[in-house]
């Protein structure tokens, strides 16, 4: 690990526990190509990833695939109605097996045509069966870990990782809480945005609403912000207005329904957010996901009560995807040049007692997350 990249330097100002007295993280943290490599092992392939959704893997062989970095996986309900997760890579020369999402009785590579069992057990291999000391159970795809969460197929590449339930306690509940039907959802649109931006850039924006008042007039106009409130608990944070300012706003009309706060918002390490608005019952992620050291491609994926989402949600996910995001877009991404000034380093997290909506505690709950995780020593 290249200490000397993500240790404190000279002229850097220190990162404190206390995120009232500490500085930001360096601005290298966010343009250095040695601090996106490293995260790659010590964050990406050590972390809980979104996937799909289970309405995706409705039927023995129903198949989606992820890519974490240049790790391929695909995840499979199996003939038993389990779902199982494995490496996208045939164990005979390496080729992909499957792409994009579909559905299959065998997996068969497209290359040589060796084919697997849904369990990934190799089932056959042409010219095989007089090899001395070629045994099929050898090469059997390797697996992946794979869990379900509030509908959420979530993977991850560490064997030996906790289970995501334990490791984010409490997260499950929360969004039951304010969307009481999700287990009743299905996907229903993903929208994907291509950011010049460094990933942790969007995560620190989504983390504060400090500056939603200047920003996001519309979000303003629908979410009550003297209920707004940001609360860290450990490898989550939750973002939650208990009320909507009126169902007769700026940013989309609406009639109270399963949902009937003001808006929920949910961050999970590392790259994950999840969205609930008022109105219908819906539920959303937005997934930032590295594509370079100044690049996010970010796919926010919709579940909702019908495949076709009903004109209420419908107005919703248009305000999400023509309104919010560009001016996030545009606020990251001014953010990702001003990081390479020479006339910017660090600046000051505004936090204040009441941990209001204009307080960046969240912020640097995921900042000490990352500096952390890389193993930075920064005071």
């Amino acid at each position: 690990m290249d200490t000397a990249v993500i240790n404190l330097k000279k002229g850097d100002a220190p990162f404190h526990a206390d995120p009232a007295h500490s500085y930001t993280l360096p601005a290298r943290f966010y343009t250095d190509e040695s601090v996106f490599e490293l995260e790659k092992e010590a964050i990406f392939y050590k972390s809980w990833w979104y996937a799909g959704h289970v309405s995706q893997l409705q039927n023995t062989g129903d198949y989606l695939t992820t890519e974490i970095h240049e790790q391929e996986v695909f995840v499979v309900r199996d003939r038993e109605g389990q779902l199982r997760a494995f490496y996208n890579v045939c164990q005979h020369r390496g080729h992909q097996l499957v792409s994009g999402s579909g559905h299959a009785n065998l997996i068969v590579c497209p290359y040589h045509a060796w084919s697997y069992d849904l369990d990934g057990q190799l089932k056959g291999a042409r010219n095989t069966d007089s090899m001395e000391g070629f045994k099929k159970c050898d090469f059997a795809l390797k697996p992946v870990q794979v869990e379900l969460f509030c509908g959420l197929v979530m993977i991850n590449l560490d064997p030996n990782a906790a289970p995501l339930t334990q490791m984010a306690a409490g997260l499950e509940d929360e969004i039951r809480q304010y969307c009481p039907s999700v287990d009743n959802l299905v996907f229903a649109q993903r929208d994907t945005y291509t950011v010049d931006c460094n990933w942790k850039v969007m995560i620190d924006n989504f983390l504060e609403c400090y500056h939603c008042h200047t920003a996001h007039r519309d979000f303003v106009d629908l979410v009550d912000m003297e209920s707004y409130r940001s609360v860290v608990k450990g490898i989550y944070s939750s973002h939650i207005s208990n009320a909507a300012k009126s169902t007769d706003n700026s940013a989309y009309k609406f009639e109270t329904g399963d949902v009937d706060f003001g808006y929920a918002g949910w961050f999970l390490w590392p790259n994950l957010t999840i969205w609930a608005y008022p109105g219908e019952a819906n539920l959303s992620v937005l997934q930032m996901n590295p594509s370079g050291k100044d690049q996010t491609i970010e796919f926010q994926d919709w579940f909702t009560a019908t495949a076709k989402p009903s004109s209420q949600l419908s107005d919703a996910m248009a305000y999400q995807k023509d309104i919010l995001q560009p001016e996030d877009i545009s606020l990251c991404e001014k953010v990702q040049k001003g990081l390479l000034s020479k006339g910017y380093n660090q600046g000051r997290f505004v936090v204040d007692t009441d941990k209001t909506e204009l307080s960046e505690h969240a912020v640097h709950h995921f900042q000490k997350m990352v500096a952390d995780a890389l193993g930075a020593k920064l005071t």
